[in-house]
């Protein structure tokens, strides 16, 4: 549960989550996600408020949110392109060429064919990450997108989610454990007990 936890995200904006297991790091994500509902308070993307329970919340969330989960939920009748391109085709777009540019940049441009039962977990992880931006979403919310990543491939997949920031101009919220990883983030906000208890501009370790 989270308490008195107030947030803002701003584009072109990459946010590391941190904090120990069941300080509801999670949570927070998918609040911010519309994918469950607050007891108090409330949730906004791009200035309009969010109600999980109001019809249409899943086709905006599809249009603008980009979501990675610790979980890959990868297709297994799809192709790993297919799997990418997938929600260009739902919304009635063409984005192969972003596909495989992504796949390109996580080191998977041989495995475009493959089929997902043929991947690791962390290609399959990349994979995911993959689908997640291939519509240049405005919003990235990524729960431990490199938990089951080596240190090569987690690295690849963070640059992948700071070009979404820096590039295209959109607000990247990271949940982790690995705090050296995302060492350059814009912000470091820790939870403690469901409470907000640090917030680190850029540079303020160390500083």
């Amino acid at each position: 549960m989270l308490r008195g936890v107030d947030l803002r995200v701003e584009q072109a904006e990459v946010v590391a989550v941190l904090g120990p297991s069941g300080s509801g790091k999670s949570t927070l994500l998918h609040l911010m996600a519309g994918l469950d509902g607050v007891d108090g308070g409330e949730v906004r993307w791009a200035g309009v408020r969010i109600d999980p329970a109001a019809p249409g919340l899943a086709a905006r969330r599809a249009a603008h949110v980009g979501l990675v989960f610790q979980h890959h939920y990868l297709l297994s009748e799809l192709d790993v392109i297919e799997n990418v391109t997938l929600p260009g085709r739902i919304a009635g777009r063409r984005v192969d060429d972003e596909g495989r540019a992504l796949l390109e940049a996580m080191g998977l441009a041989d495995r475009a064919r493959a089929t997902i039962h043929a991947l690791s977990g962390g290609e399959r992880q990349r994979v995911a990450v993959a689908r997640a931006l291939v519509l240049g979403p405005s919003v990235v919310l990524a729960d431990e997108p490199t938990g089951s990543l080596d240190r090569a491939s987690a690295h690849a997949v963070y640059q992948v989610l700071r070009t979404a920031a820096n590039a295209r101009g959109a607000a990247v919220v990271i949940v982790t454990h690995d705090e050296a990883l995302v060492a350059d983030a814009d912000r470091h906000v820790r939870l403690d007990e469901g409470r907000l208890a640090v917030t680190e501009p850029l540079g303020a370790a160390g500083a």
